[in-house]
């Protein structure tokens, strides 16, 4: 039933990134394997100018282990993983470095440091994940949201949820994304919180979000299936044609990342918006392909003024 497939690089991804310059990323905890293969096969991607942060003497044996050379790479020596945190921020605080990624350091003492109210990256939106989701041999994007940061969001959260990943859809050049609130019917049933909350979210986009059509309460299967909506006679614009879901709450969309990553081979690349610099969250689990895209989409969210 597990895919054997090979994950894929999205070629759309990857096209719209070569017309950039590669963006300083800092790579907080880079002193670990996982973390610095990941920095160098996006460097090798033409895609970032890693500064690598952590133990300087880790990061400088497993460059001489890959026969890379040290005096390349900007180094920054960092204590603990709080410290690579914090020096990570304050680089892209400072405007140093116009990414972030998630090095071997746990993502709360990362968004602990990202909302320091003295050096953080702030902006006045919540902090908020999206899920780059592509299937091999297909260019067509699902962005689900929010799958890992945000656990059981309420109305005024979701509408932030939503801006963060309209900004993400407008940068990869869909104008006019359709995103689909979903719960387990297309009805608001008091019996189902989600769908109360979901057709509230809808009521408030139509004033305050611009660039994008929201519908629903959606299941799943209307929201991406055509034939699905046509069976039921659901005729809204986003029905079938969803380019953004934003699920319920994290287990839903936990559960939706990883069966679609385990069945179907998808590459699932993950960023954080809402903060002042696109922050890639990178976990062990993930395959190179996903580790790349992500770093391809902070390059792209990072780099919107030399689109235009």
């Amino acid at each position: 039933m597990l895919s054997t497939a090979p994950f894929e690089v999205p070629d759309s991804v990857l096209k719209k990134a070569q017309n950039l310059t590669p963006c300083a990323m800092a790579i907080a905890g880079a002193d670990h394997e996982v973390a610095l293969d990941s920095a160098l096969a996006c460097q090798k991607a033409r895609l970032i100018e890693p500064v690598l942060i952590g133990s300087r003497d880790k990061i400088t044996a497993l460059l001489n282990a890959r026969n890379v050379g040290v005096s390349t790479f900007q180094i920054i020596d960092a204590a603990d993983e709080k410290a690579c945190a914090e020096i990570a921020v304050k680089l892209a605080f400072d405007g140093e470095v116009s990414s972030l990624m998630k090095g071997q350091i746990h993502t709360d003492t990362l968004l602990r440091a990202v909302l320091n109210k003295e050096f953080g990256l702030t902006t006045g939106t919540r902090l908020s994940h999206v899920f780059h989701m592509t299937m091999p041999g297909s260019d067509k994007t699902l962005l689900i949201t929010d799958a890992a940061i945000n656990i059981a969001p309420d109305v005024e959260t979701m509408l932030h949820i939503v801006r963060n990943a309209v900004k993400l859809a407008h940068g990869l050049g869909l104008d006019d994304p359709k995103v689909a609130m979903l719960s387990a019917s297309e009805s608001v049933l008091d019996a189902m919180p989600s769908s109360g909350r979901a057709a509230e979210v809808v009521k408030r986009t139509e004033a305050e979000i611009a660039g994008a059509t929201v519908g629903g309460p959606f299941a799943f299967d209307n929201a991406i299936s055509p034939q699905a909506a046509a069976l039921k006679n659901i005729t809204h614009p986003v029905a079938g044609h969803a380019d953004i879901v934003v699920v319920p709450n994290i287990e839903t969309g936990n559960a939706m990342f990883k069966m679609m990553v385990y069945f179907n081979s998808a590459c699932a690349a993950g960023l954080v918006m809402g903060a002042k610099v696109p922050i890639v969250l990178t976990s062990r689990a993930d395959p190179p392909q996903a580790r790349i895209t992500a770093a391809a989409l902070a390059m792209i969210i990072s780099g919107q003024d030399e689109l235009r």
